[in-house]
């Protein structure tokens, strides 16, 4: 009768307790396993939102393998009884506040975490997980985007790539400020996003420790180790740091880093279309690996080897995404319209202000080129799938889209557009709806048929002056 009383009383006590937050445990309840994203829903996690990364990788190019430790900084949105991050790595130890945490891994990609104690709603708590593995050789649903050689490594790739190298809540609409601390060889090189805040000797091998200021979405964090010449200077007040492959030819390598050398004034020149460049430092990086894409990394874009007189143009786009993409990011990969159309669409408006076609008539002579039955028409841009987030008729269409509602609104409408829509949604999100909107607010006109025309049929839009064509 004793023992019955005791595990009685002790039950009850368990019904009172409370997390060191005040928590009652019964009000804590699992974060999801996932993001809800309706193209990759296994992509970030609820209940949390991270303020900050401080990654600590140690990597020699020469061979590939990692070995790190991330501290993550997160808020509770909710009552946590326990959380997921997403990581590829296999999984040492991990620490909530201090205190080791029990997880498990439910697929390659989750690691789920239950700390000793709930966490609270709006409380504060760091979360540290030391990993390591060889991220060249993990995939995951058909995506192996780790890009490395002989000698030379690139973390970057979209729409995935964060849990390559470190855990994340991998999400565009959960950005958070980055510390990005890479340790390589004595001799190696690191490039990353924001400014150079450290670089120092330990033993035989160096950390080369950079900062991003500004929030910024998982997958636009990046490094790049191996030998690289780099070149760093202010130039209207604005940081910038260039890096080329030491691994391409020496008159490969200054024409590239010629080449990037244009990303000062390409900057300067999107800011008087665009409003102020959004971020602290600029410029770029150019690899010797074959990635077959550039990308629009926060501050600092990379590049494969670029040749051809049109070469600047990708450098404009990836720029132009400093704007559309990295400050204003997605909502939902759906609207991948909002990145990879507004930067091409820029493309054009570069031209015709430097002495080349108009956008007009590049989309007259387009919208001529291809046919009714062409493919290009056979996608509804707004609405592309999981497997065509980045099908040339994103970026095609996507550019013809904005310069018809150019034509469309007239010139004072739509760049006060596009400039308010940077401003409303600086460093945040936004989703194709929420533009359309702000189009008819700015326009004053009815675009319901416009933009079902250009985003939300799958075919070719009809030649007239509603659809900016005539």
């Amino acid at each position: 009768m004793k023992k019955t009383l005791v595990a009685l009383l002790a039950v009850l006590v368990c019904a009172g307790a409370t997390s060191a937050s005040g928590l009652s445990l019964q009000a804590a309840s699992p974060g999801s396993g996932g993001g809800g994203d309706p193209y990759f829903p296994a992509d970030g996690n609820g209940g949390y939102d991270v303020r900050h990364y401080d990654i600590h990788d140690r990597i020699d190019p020469r061979v590939g393998n990692l070995v790190g430790w991330t501290r993550v900084t997160a808020v509770a949105t909710k009552g946590l009884s326990r959380f997921n991050l997403d990581l590829m790595l296999d999984v040492d130890a991990v620490w909530v506040n201090g205190t080791r945490a029990h997880f498990t891994r439910p697929s390659r990609h989750e690691l789920q975490i239950t700390p000793t104690t709930a966490i609270g709603t709006g409380a504060t708590f760091l979360v540290r997980v030391d990993y390591h593995g060889s991220p060249a050789g993990l995939g995951w649903r058909g995506e192996q985007p780790w890009t490395s050689g002989t000698g030379e490594v690139m973390a970057m790739n979209e729409p995935h790539i964060a849990p390559w190298w470190y855990p994340a809540n991998d999400h565009p609409r959960d950005k958070a400020r980055f510390d990005i601390s890479i340790t390589v060889p004595t001799g190696q090189q690191v490039i990353a996003n924001g400014k150079l805040v450290g670089k120092a000797a330990m033993g035989t091998n160096t950390v080369w420790h950079w900062r991003a200021r500004d929030p910024m979405a998982s997958y636009l964090a990046f490094f790049g180790a191996g030998r690289f010449a780099m070149q760093s200077g202010t130039s209207n007040g604005l940081q910038w740091t260039n890096a080329v492959s030491m691994k391409l030819s020496p008159a490969d390598r200054n024409r590239m880093l010629d080449l990037l050398h244009q990303s000062r004034s390409i900057v300067g020149w999107l800011a008087t279309q665009l409003g102020p460049y959004p971020f602290e430092t600029t410029g770029g990086v150019v690899t010797s690996l074959f990635t077959g894409f550039a990308l629009e990394n926060q501050t600092r874009p990379t590049y494969p080897e670029m040749f051809g007189p049109g070469a600047h143009t990708i450098v404009v786009h990836e720029l132009a995404h400093q704007w559309f993409g990295d400050d204003v990011s997605v909502r939902t990969w759906r609207d991948i319209w909002l990145n990879e159309g507004f930067a091409s669409f820029m493309e054009h408006r570069y031209d015709e202000t430097h002495g080349g076609q108009s956008a007009a008539q590049w989309l007259a002579d387009t919208y001529a080129f291809y046919p009714a039955g062409d493919q290009l028409w056979d996608m509804k841009i707004g609405e592309p799938g999981s497997a065509s987030i980045f099908d040339i008729a994103v970026y095609e269409r996507g550019a013809m889209t904005l310069q018809a509602l150019r034509n469309r609104i007239g010139d004072d409408a739509f760049w006060s557009l596009l400039r308010d829509w940077v401003i409303q949604h600086h460093g945040g999100n936004g989703r194709i709806e929420q533009f359309m909107a702000l189009a008819e607010q700015e326009s004053g006109e009815q675009l319901d048929d416009f933009f079902t025309a250009w985003l939300f049929t799958a075919s070719k839009p009809a030649h007239t002056a509603a659809n900016g064509l005539a």
